[in-house]
């Protein structure tokens, strides 16, 4: 059986993100393991307008061609790492966004975040957990967190290192737990599916 396809969403689209830092940490931890096939998906490739469609894609054909477009890079995949910013208590509007603008592709897969911010990125969590629901998407329940000195110790924009290194000893053992799930519940979503 083919190693299950997993994206790792960057959610951020800001000149001056974090985003990357993490982003490249957690495909590193990935693809050490050798059990699945990851690729980096970066919102910044799909500069997608603000959802103004007729419906979901689950009711009426999409007409925007960059929408088309990440409709069909979505699809490729069978569950999902969001690299997850807090902005003001929430997740970032372009990720709400680009959420909103496929259905019929999230739907029974599985998605997990490694979310950072000065409180770990729980509330941008939440509220992705909620919205993934909605979009029948399988919230896994171990995710990483990168929030307090951990979150300080590494964002360059704080003063930080940008070394990863830095905190792995406090945030591997929730990667390991966070892909141990995306795996699982990808292999058994897909052969559902």
């Amino acid at each position: 059986m083919a190693n299950p396809r997993i994206a790792i969403i960057v959610s951020s689209t800001r000149p001056t993100r974090f985003a990357d830092i993490p982003a490249a940490w957690i495909k590193a931890q990935a693809e050490a393991r050798g059990d699945m096939d990851i690729e980096v998906v970066d919102l910044r490739d799909y500069p997608m307008p603000f959802f103004d469609e007729v419906a979901s894609n689950a009711w009426a054909p999409t007409q925007d061609p960059t929408a088309q477009k990440w409709q069909k890079k979505i699809a490729e995949f069978d569950g999902y790492v969001f690299v997850l910013a807090e902005y003001n208590r929430s997740l970032p509007g372009v990720l709400k966004n680009a959420l909103d603008q496929a259905y019929v592709e999230w739907t029974r897969k599985p998605f997990g975040a490694v979310s950072y911010g000065s409180m770990g990125g729980a509330n941008a969590l939440g509220h992705l957990q909620n919205i993934g629901v909605e979009l029948q998407m399988a919230p896994v329940r171990n995710n990483v967190r990168i929030g307090g000195g951990d979150f300080f110790k590494v964002h360059p924009g704080f003063g930080g290192s940008g070394n990863m290194a830095d905190i792995e000893a406090s945030i591997l053992p929730s990667a390991k737990a966070l892909l141990d799930d995306i795996l699982w519940w990808a292999k058994a979503t897909k052969a559902a599916r």
